[in-house]
């Protein structure tokens, strides 16, 4: 899935803050994601900052998603799906 996403066209790149907003969470969910494909799992670190973005939500990213319409939706849909499975991942 991780494959796929980034060799698929990032939907966005202007100064608008909403493409701001989903340009900055694909970048975190894709750190999070290059370090848990290196070590096969999440450290303690990595865990508590995903488990305190889960709780804290992700209403700009939808909101902005949103109002932008596709393909920006699909793109932020495609990040949560892979933010879900990161949070599947071992700790160690």
């Amino acid at each position: 899935m991780w494959d796929d996403h980034i060799h698929s066209p990032f939907p966005v790149g202007g100064s608008d803050p909403r493409e701001q907003e989903v340009a900055l969470y694909a970048s975190w969910v894709g750190s999070m994601v290059e370090v848990a494909l290196a070590r096969g799992s999440l450290d303690r670190n990595l865990a508590k900052m995903l488990e305190t973005r889960r709780a804290e939500g992700n209403q700009g990213v939808f909101r902005a998603a949103g109002e932008l319409g596709e393909p920006v939706r699909s793109h932020v849909a495609r990040l949560i799906a892979i933010e879900d499975l990161l949070a599947q991942l071992p700790v160690r």
